[in-house]
């Protein structure tokens, strides 16, 4: 770990997620669902690997031309009506959006989820300038009351306890709600309809953005993207620029695999196509329609190793299948977005230097790779940031040297062969029933809370040459000492 960054590793926000039993159950018992779910939904499917090939070769083939696409998307937005920005920065995407405000004259701000304004920081933004923001997705609006980011990419509240809502609710008003799903709903739906009537500017996020049509895309399973995209008199809808695909076939193909790896369902309950503000003659949607394309450190990875990453399409399923992500939840990855995915793009797009362990925050399974929907090889990019952290000489010199050692070591048989052979007469002090209980830094780390097998005094290789390998392992020799190696 390069050790040098004011804000906490991830060794040290991992450590007290683990202190915490009841995050650590509802994360579980939440991904456990989303996992069964998935796997019934795609089983379902004729094909579905041969959908995620098509997937991935639409998402390949949309960066391949993403100038031109985007060039596409805003003539047809604006030939719609509407207006379009590009903002490069965090910041700029935040200025523009705090002007829209300004100009209008807006006070009150109703969102519906959006990951890329918790990127940006907007809603800090917007308070700076003495504008309210409400979150109206429904878990969204509990970790705001809680003062939290979001801990997963679908389901922002996943670690919360119904109890745990209903004492956020409780502290925001005078009563409160029972820890009932559907009276915590109830009771939030009371809350949230008021301020969705006085709302000036309606802000969402997309989902997608159709090239050809100039169309944005929300998938959600409320109807709060609805109401905050056809209420108030503005909307401003904030994309990354990978959001865009260049045809609705091949929208139709994202939107097939899209709710099925995120929530196991089919269709979430609302799909919205909103292009451009209200026409002449349609009884609602906003007056205003603006669409900021942010950028923020994307298009750099274009034409790199790590370009696939733009791929993505926020379903969350990497993360119901990591071990690490279960164990600790998402607000262990310290930023926005979290679990493998988290693990690849936090480093990219908010610099290595300050995110470099979180590369580190995987056991390299691949169950990740497995069930991205378009295919993204993310263990891969998890070594070749492990990779661009040591070139960086970011890892510290012990781990430098280590890793050397352990090179020299490798590639040499003979010195592979006797400092195997020195390490099992150095262990045996340490070893109790077959099991390494102590050691040196960094087992004694992995010691405190799992098992390791002592090396067997005799190698598979040394078995093998004396042909008494059958034998062996009959009589049980071959696990003499404690493991094998």
């Amino acid at each position: 770990m390069s050790g040098l960054r004011a804000r906490p590793g991830f060794l040290d926000r991992a450590g007290r997620a683990l202190a915490d039993p009841l995050t650590r159950r509802a994360v579980a018992a939440a991904t456990d669902r989303f996992r069964t779910a998935r796997r019934a939904a795609l089983d379902a499917l004729d094909d579905p690997e041969g959908l995620r090939d098509r997937a991935r070769a639409i998402r390949a083939a949309t960066l391949a031309r993403l100038p031109d696409l985007i060039d596409r998307l805003e003539e047809r937005v604006r030939a719609a009506g509407g207006h379009v920005v590009r903002a490069a920065t965090a910041a700029e995407a935040c200025g523009y959006v705090a002007g829209v405000c300004r100009e209008r004259g807006a006070r009150l701000v109703v969102k519906s989820k959006s990951m890329v304004s918790e990127e940006v920081g907007l809603n800090h933004a917007l308070g700076a300038e003495g504008v309210r923001v409400v979150e109206t997705d429904l878990g969204e609006f509990i970790i705001q009351l809680a003062g939290e980011p979001p801990s997963h990419l679908v389901a922002p509240a996943i670690h919360k306890s119904r109890r745990q809502v209903a004492d956020l609710f409780g502290l925001a008003s005078d009563g409160g709600a029972e820890p009932d799903a559907a009276a915590l709903t109830a009771w939030a739906r009371a809350r949230l309809r008021e301020e969705f009537l006085r709302a000036d500017v309606g802000l969402s996020g997309v989902n997608f953005a159709v090239a050809e049509s100039g169309t944005i895309v929300l998938v959600t399973n409320e109807g709060n993207g609805r109401l905050v995209t056809s209420l108030p008199r503005v909307h401003v809808a904030l994309m990354g620029l990978e959001r865009v695909v260049p045809t609705w076939n091949d929208l139709a193909v994202l939107l097939t695999l899209l709710p099925r790896s995120a929530t196991g369902q089919k269709m979430t309950s609302y799909v919205s196509f909103i292009t451009g503000p209200r026409r002449a003659g349609e009884a609602d949607g906003p007056e205003e329609f603006h669409l900021v394309i942010v950028d923020n450190g994307r298009s750099a990875l274009l034409g790199t190793e790590y370009e696939e990453v733009l791929h993505c399409i926020r379903c969350g399923s990497c993360l119901n299948v990591c071990p690490v992500y279960r164990q600790v939840g998402g607000h262990a990855y310290g930023w926005v977005y979290s679990g493998p995915i988290g693990a690849v793009l936090t480093p990219l797009l908010a610099g290595m230097e300050t995110w470099d362990d979180l590369p580190l925050a995987s056991s390299l399974c691949a169950a990740c790779t497995e069930v991205c929907p378009v295919k993204i090889p993310l263990h891969d990019l998890l070594l070749r940031l492990r990779s661009a952290r040591v070139r960086r000489g970011l890892a510290g010199a012990g781990e430098r040297l280590a890793f050397r050692l352990w090179a020299f070591v490798a590639a040499r048989p003979a010195a592979y062969r006797l400092a195997v052979s020195l390490a099992a007469l150095a262990q045996r002090p340490l070893v109790r029933d077959g099991h390494l209980v102590r050691g040196p830094a960094p087992l004694a780390a992995w010691l405190r809370d799992r098992d390791f097998p002592a090396l067997a005094d005799r190698s598979f290789q040394q078995l093998w040459a004396s042909g008494r390998l059958d034998s062996a392992a009959g009589s049980g020799d071959a696990d003499a000492g404690g493991g094998t190696r």
